[in-house]
């Protein structure tokens, strides 16, 4: 059985999953390389963090994950813990 694409051409179902998988791929690598990015400061790369892992930064400054998240983001331990301090006072200030 074929398939029409978007452009109209017929696509087998194995091609069409393997455009799939190519395209997550795809956009893993994306991810990966602005987690890491130099331009990125450090709010962009730790939310790019959390959305690759499905996990919120803890706000505990002694959580053993925040060294993951700075060898993972190219960071300080010391930019995370200051992503932490930024968040918590913008929580603070919203109560």
């Amino acid at each position: 059985m074929t398939t029409t694409s978007r452009t109209g051409d017929l696509v087998n179902p194995a091609e069409r999953i393997a455009r799939e998988e190519y395209e997550r791929a795809e956009k893993r690598r994306h991810e990966l390389a602005e987690q890491r990015s130099d331009l990125n400061p450090p709010e962009v790369r730790i939310r790019t963090w959390e959305r690759i892992h499905q996990l919120r930064m803890p706000s505990d400054p002694a959580h053993p994950i925040l060294d993951v998240i700075a060898v993972s983001t190219r960071l300080t331990l010391e930019e995370v813990r200051e992503e932490q301090r930024t968040r918590a006072a913008r929580a603070g200030n919203r109560s």
